[in-house]
């Protein structure tokens, strides 16, 4: 049994795994509108941060809400259209949490619902990449240990 201590830090972990992945997206995102909107070069560090930080928290929220809904299944046990759902209803929380908090001053209005749409986006997206990575992880490990077997080496998975 995995003690809280070590369901805090994958949760984390998922959630710095999408800051990494979302805050380069928020870099260019802040490049595009400084250049477009003729704002100074320090909105696309804003930009970097702000979907660092929102990516951390999607991470962290998505991992609670597949934690909850699919409880003790491994990784290979879930099939990517599930997971990418998860993922998307995770961003989404995320989304509406943020146009709540009035994120950029956006509140209910046509922005708030761009930020919904690109967190839902993603989270659904970066639930991919997640189950990707960790899915090759699982399998590196099974290599390295030695434990991979093929399907000729178990007498057991012989048709008959």
């Amino acid at each position: 049994m995995m003690s809280w201590l070590q369901r805090v830090r994958g949760a984390i972990g998922i959630g710095a795994t999408w800051a990494a992945g979302w805050a380069p997206i928020g870099a260019v995102t802040g490049w595009v509108t400084g250049t477009l909107l003729d704002f100074p070069p320090s909105v696309v560090t804003n930009y970097a941060v702000m979907f660092g930080v929102l990516g951390l928290m999607g991470g962290t929220i998505f991992s609670i809400v597949l934690r909850l809904a699919e409880g003790r299944r491994s990784f290979e046990q879930l099939s990517l259209p599930r997971f990418v759902s998860w993922g998307a209803l995770g961003g989404l929380v995320l989304g509406g949490l943020a146009v709540s908090a009035s994120l950029l001053g956006s509140g209910f209005t046509s922005l708030g619902a761009v930020i919904v749409g690109a967190t839902t986006l993603l989270g659904a997206g970066s639930a991919a990449g997640t189950l990707v990575l960790a899915r090759a992880a699982s399998d590196h490990a099974l290599l390295s240990e030695g434990a991979s077997r093929t399907l000729i080496d178990d007498p057991r998975s012989i048709p008959r």
